[in-house]
């Protein structure tokens, strides 16, 4: 996806977010995020829209990290907001930006995690304000996939091999990492070798998986960050269980 295309599905989010916002209970559970409110998950979108703001702007980490959230939420989430996009409107998406994806240090970077993060917390507010979830698009939501695979699983697989190693419930790949689960989102395929310390990512298909899961493009994005999804397994169920013990232990 391009750089505006991205915008405009954050834009897009925003939007749908702060109404559900708007129209819900502050004190109603999120049902997607266990042990939140709908307060709480206003909170943390605010404070990761400032967060990113202050990065880009001072070229480091705000340490510490104090956000003044004082003020009525949806003024504060409102002013969190244009401070994120007046920031992408005066840097070029391929200017340096610190991130910690460290192949990619850009201000693109940060568009598309904001896009990416937007529109799974617009699920869970409308969710959380008992509102239809409203449809992901189909070319947002594969390259969520894609982001979650490759800059979630295989980069924090590789950041903390060790953590990744002792994964809850084991791994059922062997060192060599030869065995491979198939992912299938609307007309995109991707490859993951998973070995016990690390995960390849490749882009397109392979016959004979040990698994595939498959879904419109939305739905495996869904159950890839854990908000459901309605995707179909093949292969040995063990395999694409062991995909998702994997996927938890990288996404939140």
């Amino acid at each position: 996806m391009n750089d505006n295309r991205l915008l405009e599905c954050l834009a897009a989010d925003y939007s749908l977010l702060r109404k559900a916002a708007a129209a819900g209970d502050p004190a109603a559970p999120v049902p997607s995020c266990p042990g939140w409110s709908a307060a709480d998950l206003l909170t943390h979108i605010t404070a990761v829209y400032m967060h990113k703001t202050v990065t880009m702007r001072t070229g480091s980490y705000p340490d510490p990290w104090d956000p003044d959230l004082s003020g009525e939420p949806l003024a504060v989430l409102d002013a969190a907001y244009g401070a994120l996009t007046a920031e992408f409107a005066t840097r070029p998406a391929d200017s340096p930006a610190l991130t910690w994806f460290e192949p990619d240090q850009s201000v693109g970077f940060w568009i598309r995690r904001m896009a990416h993060e937007s529109v799974i917390h617009r699920v869970d507010a409308e969710l959380a304000a008992g509102l239809p979830v409203t449809p992901i698009p189909a070319d947002l939501a594969a390259d969520g996939v894609d982001e979650v695979l490759t800059a979630f699983l295989a980069y924090e697989a590789a950041q903390s091999p060790e953590e990744f190693a002792a994964m809850e419930g084991g791994h059922l790949a062997g060192p060599e990492g030869q065995e491979a689960i198939v992912v299938r989102a609307g007309e995109r395929e991707w490859t993951v070798r998973p070995a016990p310390t690390s995960v390849r990512i490749s882009e397109g298909g392979v016959e004979a998986p040990r698994a595939l899961v498959a879904g419109e493009a939305a739905e495996v994005l869904l159950w890839m960050w854990g908000r459901g999804g309605g995707v179909e397994a093949a292969g040995d169920p063990a395999w694409a269980a062991y995909l998702r013990r994997m996927l938890v232990l990288v996404t939140q």
